[in-house]
């Protein structure tokens, strides 16, 4: 149909008057990069150097290696922790002299003012073979790495810093295979007699991508759970059992569906929460957001599906050691990824899974030497300057307090 001329000299005024509107407005940034494929831990990993927005004052000064409070994600930030290789690249194979010890880890329980820079330490790794087999030998003690001991479990719960094992890694893949095909059970339980006697909670750490024992890892949750039931309130540290889980949603496929179909539900939980861990390096801002909205949002179109991850169960994972360079994430909060991805971790909203909103928290992988080469959290590169710095920008509770349930 023709359009009279009127309509015709109106449309165009119309136009001409948005024309500087338009051509002004920036194109939506595209969606960041997918999870990594490969294995999350431990793989030396290089910084993206991703530009990362600062922190400021409420009078908009910047505040250099501090950030000012954060009142959005400090709402959800309960879990504040770092895993802890000791300072043989995670093999706990000695005993450690606490002096030392604390010489090179005091910054985990002081961040400069008297507080604790972390709620968590997890200790790792567990092999889970010899734990089965309670294993004694120059390295092990019925099962545990000698250098996991009650001095070491004792100097961080002495000033409100819970303490977890970890179970696993991805080392001792084959290990795991073994240990569940032999007797999942059995290993359960003895993870939940080493709880009890250390005073400690479980971290499950099985990386096997292709065809996990997911039947043999169900009995041993099953008997853990029977020795030590579930706690909401996190009042015993031996009931507070975890899982590891990938990045996103694409690594680890069979174990996250598993998990979040049937341990990580808010209704009926058996597990307390996941980690999404680091990918194979350091990922920028919007990668890490990326990853974990997968967690958020599950993989309906997988077969299974995967389902959605409320917020309250999981925490987002990045780097302060290993490679070549000291990372702002262990000494410039400012600079850093836990500031920049703030916001997102704190306004994380369900999305079809749990009802409140925000993410768990942030845990850091690692403390002390995590690899045979590359940096250290010793001095000079502890981390008060980006870790505890970030304890205070989100008023992170030490101790932990109970965990959202939904």
């Amino acid at each position: 149909m023709a359009v009279p001329a009127l309509r015709w000299s109106i449309l165009a005024a119309v136009l001409v008057a948005l024309f500087p509107l338009v051509a002004g407005t920036p194109a939506a940034a595209g969606p960041a990069a997918g999870a990594a494929t490969g294995p999350q831990r431990p793989v030396p990993g290089t910084a993206t150097g991703a530009a990362q927005p600062i922190a400021r004052a409420a009078t908009g000064a910047v505040l250099p290696g501090q950030g000012a409070a954060r009142p959005d994600a400090a709402s959800s930030v309960s879990v504040y922790g770092a895993w802890h290789c000791s300072d043989d690249a995670c093999l706990w194979g000695t005993v450690r002299d606490m002096t030392q010890f604390d010489a090179d880890n005091h910054w985990l329980i002081d961040r400069g003012d008297g507080r604790p820079s972390v709620n968590l330490v997890v200790l790792s790794f567990v092999n889970p073979l010899r734990l089965l087999n309670q294993t004694t030998d120059a390295q092990t003690a019925d099962g545990v790495p000698v250098g996991m001991n009650q001095a070491v479990v004792d100097y961080f719960t002495s000033h409100g810093v819970r303490v977890m094992l970890s179970i696993g890694g991805i080392t001792y893949v084959d290990d795991w295979n073994t240990a569940l095909a032999t007797d999942g059970a059995q290993l359960g339980r003895n993870a939940a007699a080493v709880a009890r006697r250390l005073g400690v909670g479980i971290e499950i750490d099985y990386e096997e991508s292709s065809s996990p024992n997911l039947t043999g890892l169900q009995a041993f949750v099953d008997a853990y759970r029977a020795a030590v039931p579930y706690d909401a309130s996190g009042a015993d540290p031996a009931a507070r059992l975890t899982i590891d889980l990938a990045a996103g949603d694409r690594w680890l496929i069979g174990l996250t569906q598993k998990a979040t179909a049937d341990w990580l539900r808010t209704d009926t939980p058996v597990l307390d929460y996941a980690n999404a861990m680091v990918p194979s390096r350091q990922p920028s801002t919007g990668t890490a957001e990326s990853n974990w909205t997968e967690h958020l949002v599950g993989k309906p179109n997988y077969s299974p599906p995967i389902p959605p991850l409320a917020p309250a169960k999981f925490t987002g994972s990045l780097y302060i050691a290993e490679g070549a360079k000291v990372r702002p994430e262990c000494t410039d909060f400012a600079d850093s990824l836990q500031n920049s991805t703030g916001d997102f971790v704190g306004n994380a909203a369900p999305q079809g899974a749990g009802a409140s909103t925000g993410m768990l928290g942030y845990m850091f992988w690692a403390a002390e030497r995590p690899s045979t080469r590359g940096v250290t959290t010793d001095p000079p590169n502890s981390c008060e300057g980006g870790v505890g710095a970030g304890a205070t920008a989100y008023s992170v509770p030490v101790p932990m307090p109970a965990l959202r349930q939904s």
